[in-house]
């Protein structure tokens, strides 16, 4: 399997690096401060294939406080709201599509 940092990125505009928190699996979101965050809104922005290589260079290195670092597609509205720009990220962001069963 190709390291993350290996493969070629393309991005197509505006990014983020998301991954699980190692000790819940909880989502989060790489933040400009160099930390993790576990809302969206936190998250450091890239645009460009350097910025974004950056940003997953410095997530993949802190394995002990997430694990599964990738590069996920954002749309930035006008006011600069953040909000996930494919289905799996709005997936990862809201949770499960379906109602899950009442525990009995």
């Amino acid at each position: 399997m190709t390291s993350p940092l290996q493969q070629k990125i393309k991005i197509t505009g505006p990014s983020v690096v998301t991954a699980n928190r190692t000790w819940d699996g909880v989502v989060i979101w790489r933040t400009n401060a160099k930390d993790w965050s576990t809302d969206l809104a936190d998250a450091a922005i890239v645009r460009t294939a350097d910025a974004a290589r950056a940003l997953l260079g410095e997530s993949v290195a802190d394995d002990l406080g997430a694990v599964g670092a990738y590069i996920a597609p954002v749309e930035v509205d006008e006011s600069g709201a953040i909000k996930p720009g494919n289905l799996r990220e709005q997936i990862r962001v809201d949770g499960v599509t379906i109602e899950l069963p009442a525990h009995a």
